[in-house]
C-alpha cells in the first residue's frame, strides 16, 4: 500500500483578502505546490463572503488532495467589529476542512513568525524574504497575504507537537488564557509537579505550593500572603514578559 503524501494548506484568513499556502512533505523537505490570495472585497453581502470562503477552502483541499489544514488563529485588537468578521472567516475556513475530514491546527501570529523568522515580532516583510529564500519561487504575490498563508503551512510542518482544533487529550491541556501556553503531562495529584511550554518551546516546572521554580524565594513568599493562588496565575504574575 502507497503511502499517501502529506499536503499542508496553510490559510491567513479575512473578509477581504484570504491569504493561502499549499506545501507537499517530500524526503528531502517542504516544497512549494502553490499560493496565492483570495479577493472578497468587492463582494457587498457578508454571508456571500463567508460561502465564497467555504467553496475556495473546499476547491483548493480537493484539487491538491490535502491532508491537513494551519490556520493562523485572529489577532486580539481594539477594534471589535473586525475581529468579529476575521472569527468568522476563519470559522468558516475551518468548518470547509472539517467537512472534508481534515484535522485542522491553529497557530497564533506570533508563533507563526517565531517559526519562520526566529522573531515573534517579525514583519511581513521579514516573513516574505526569508520564504522567497527557502523556496525560491520567481513572482512576488500580490499581497504579502499569501506568503502569510504559506507561513502557515511551513510553520506547521516544523511544529514539534502540533495541537489539532478542538481536540483536548488526556495529557495535553490547551490554556485559551493566552493562547501561548498549556500544561503537558497534567495530573490529578496535587504533589505532583507540572510543566508550562511556552509560545517559544521553552519548558518551566511549576511545583505544587503554586511557585515557579526558576521565580524569587522572596516573591513566592509574598504571593502566598495574599491568599491561595493557582500555579498558572503565579506563573504570570511573576514572569509578566515571558509570555508575551
Amino acid at each position: 500500500m502507497v503511502e499517501k503524501k502529506r499536503v499542508i494548506l496553510g490559510i491567513d484568513p479575512g473578509t477581504n483578502l484570504l491569504g493561502y499556502g499549499l506545501i507537499v512533505i517530500a524526503p528531502s523537505g517542504p516544497q512549494l505546490l502553490g499560493m496565492g490570495v483570495v479577493k472578497l472585497g468587492k463582494i457587498a453581502d457578508a454571508g456571500m463572503k463567508l460561502h465564497h470562503i467555504y467553496e475556495k477552502i473546499s476547491g483548493l483541499i480537493d484539487g491538491y488532495d490535502v491532508t491537513e489544514v494551519a490556520i493562523e488563529a485572529p489577532f486580539f485588537g481594539k477594534n471589535v467589529q473586525s475581529m468579529l468578521k476575521l472569527g468568522r472567516a476563519q470559522g468558516v475556513a475551518i468548518a470547509a476542512a472539517i467537512s472534508r475530514g481534515l484535522p485542522v491546527f491553529e497557530y497564533v501570529p506570533r508563533t507563526i513568525k517565531q517559526r519562520i523568522v526566529g522573531s515573534g515580532a517579525a514583519s511581513k516583510e521579514q516573513v516574505y524574504s526569508m520564504l522567497h529564500a527557502q523556496f525560491n519561487f520567481q513572482e512576488q504575490p500580490e499581497t504579502l497575504d499569501a506568503t502569510d498563508g504559506l507561513a502557515a503551512a511551513v510553520c506547521h510542518f516544523y511544529q514539534f507537537q502540533p495541537r489539532e482544533f478542538g481536540k483536548n487529550n488526556k495529557t495535553s491541556t490547551l490554556f485559551n488564557l493566552t493562547g501561548t501556553a498549556s500544561f503537558v503531562n497534567e495530573t490529578n495529584n496535587t504533589g505532583s509537579a507540572k510543566q508550562l511550554t511556552t509560545v517559544d518551546g521553552e519548558i518551566i516546572q511549576l511545583n505544587a505550593k503554586s511557585t515557579a521554580t526558576k521565580s524569587n524565594k522572596n516573591k513566592s513568599s509574598a504571593s502566598s500572603k495574599k491568599g491561595a493562588r493557582s500555579d498558572w496565575s503565579t506563573f504570570v504574575d511573576e514572569n509578566p514578559n515571558r509570555l508575551k
